[in-house]
């Protein structure tokens, strides 16, 4: 393989990464490490199983093509999938930098470009080689699948509890209930309780928890949510999610008492609070919508942080707290002032609604317009531009479905360690807008930080994305351009 061919995977694979992280952006708990190695196979034309002949490095000389001596041997004794690409051969001659000795057995994963171009090698302990075989006969959704990971998540082979917790945070909400009989309450209490877990694995057991717990777990939730150890309050979204799952609306006091309305509260545990309040509006019908958009709108007394829960009156037709949020457009200051695009995004949803509520954004808009008509203009051109949309159909007072599709998770971030992630920089606050209001998932994101001059937004990071879509296709062209030059190098296989 030549050095242009390796360069054009390289960046096939970018594009596949940010393609799949894009498509991933769903659940606010669990967050999607890598591909599971089900869909590394999925997407390869080859899948084969065997193992290392000879390292890197061994046989290269004075006089060879550049880059051979990079190239590790390995002997296929088995072929999984794409045979009529294979045909006789039974060796492969792969880019590959590991230590791995001989011997050492590997999956093997490549893409016809037109040629045959192999994937780094995936290295298998005995036992990852017979979790591979399991997973192979699995079927392809549905709890029977889920149960199966269920086992593996705490499992030693860091490849068999990494690939199954992605395969868990890539599930559809709909199949993690599902799973309910075939979960082990005692022992996912124990997960919770240690303080060295990742602030990423106790989310998704909180998230099981939720499902498979009653009110007799819920002291131990009040207990860690009140709790000054932050190590034991990692994942408070999904703690805060749990509990109300299991406490239901009785619970909601609580929850405002620590978090909402509590001034000397953690910036990230209120958006913790929100973003859980945000899921069992849109995933549950465990507390009435009514009851949550209460909740939120106690966040309007708060207007350093109002613009947290704007998007999500808006989402749920709350309409009635429209004159609260012009008399916010109004009275914002130098410190408030961020919450005025939010306002007029507000306004430019309720003013397509039929009746006086549309007339009354209508009129609305035109005032604020004699205010600031810089906000106006900047909400509108967002709008235009179609970074939002409108109003969840579904009125303010009717349950969300239970049956949702949105997978648990979605890969933005990972959770390496078992302290909780530092919150990402966030850019100016006079450039905020309102995330997308038609979308019924919620983007997995670390909590803005609570300087108000940095707080990202799902807009702002759709546009990011858009851009990264559009280097990447640039680059994947140039890429395909420099592969196809005749004479540009000859190819050593």
């Amino acid at each position: 393989m030549s050095y242009r061919t390796a360069w054009l995977i390289g960046c096939l694979s970018a594009a596949m990464s940010i393609a799949s992280a894009q498509t991933g952006l769903a659940c606010p708990f669990c967050t999607a490490q890598s591909k599971t190695l089900t869909e590394e196979m999925a997407a390869a034309d080859v899948v084969a199983l065997g193992e290392l002949v000879e390292p890197a490095g061994v046989g290269s000389a004075i006089g060879t093509e550049p880059g051979a001596g990079d190239e590790a041997r390995f002997k296929i004794d088995r072929v999984i999938k794409g045979q009529q690409h294979l045909g006789e051969t039974r060796q492969a001659q792969v880019l590959f930098f590991g230590d791995s000795k001989p011997g050492t057995r590997f999956l093997l994963t490549g893409m016809v470009l037109p040629d045959l171009s192999w994937s780094t090698p995936i290295p298998l302990s005995e036992r990852a080689e017979t979790y591979l075989n399991d997973i192979l006969e699995l079927p392809e959704k549905g709890p029977q699948r889920l149960a199966f990971f269920q086992d593996y998540l705490r499992d030693e082979d860091t490849l068999l509890s990494r690939d199954s917790y992605d395969e868990f945070a890539r599930a559809p909400y709909s199949e993690v209930i599902a799973l309910k009989e075939f979960m082990k309450h005692d022992e996912l209490v124990a997960w919770i309780k240690d303080k060295d877990i990742s602030p990423s694995d106790r989310r998704l057991y909180l998230t099981m928890l939720g499902v498979c717990g009653s009110t007799a777990d819920c002291p131990m939730l009040e207990e860690m949510m009140r709790s000054d150890d932050r190590r034991l309050k990692g994942g408070l979204d999904a703690m805060i999610a749990c509990y109300l799952t299991l406490q239901g609306a009785d619970g909601m006091p609580l929850i405002e008492e620590l978090f909402i309305q509590n001034r000397q509260a953690e910036y990230a545990d209120t958006y913790a609070a929100i973003m859980a309040i945000r899921f069992h509006g849109q995933e549950t019908d465990v507390i009435p919508r009514p009851r949550l958009i209460e909740s939120l709108r106690l966040m309007l007394d708060r207007p350093e942080l109002a613009d947290l829960v704007i998007t999500d009156l808006a989402r749920w037709e709350d309409w009635d707290a429209m004159g609260r949020l012009v008399e916010l457009f109004k009275n914002a200051d130098q410190k408030t002032s961020w919450v005025r695009v939010p306002v007029v995004n507000f306004l430019l949803v309720a003013q397509k609604q039929a009746g006086s509520v549309g007339e009354q954004a209508k009129t609305a808009l035109a005032k604020l317009t004699e205010i600031d008509a810089k906000s106006v203009n900047q909400a509108q051109a967002y709008f235009a531009f179609g970074a939002l949309g409108k109003a969840n159909p579904s009125q303010a007072g009717q349950p969300a479905s239970t049956k949702s599709t949105t997978p648990l998770a979605a890969g933005a971030q990972t959770d390496a360690n078992p302290t909780p992630p530092e919150p990402e920089p966030e850019p100016a606050r006079n450039n905020q807008v309102s995330p997308q209001l038609e979308s019924t998932a919620l983007a997995a994101e670390p909590a803005p930080q609570r300087d108000p001059h940095r707080r990202i937004t799902a807009s702002r990071t759709e546009m990011l994305q858009v851009s990264l879509g559009v280097v990447l296709v640039i680059v994947l062209v140039i890429g395909l351009l420099v592969a196809m030059r005749p004479g540009s190098s000859s190819e050593h296989e």
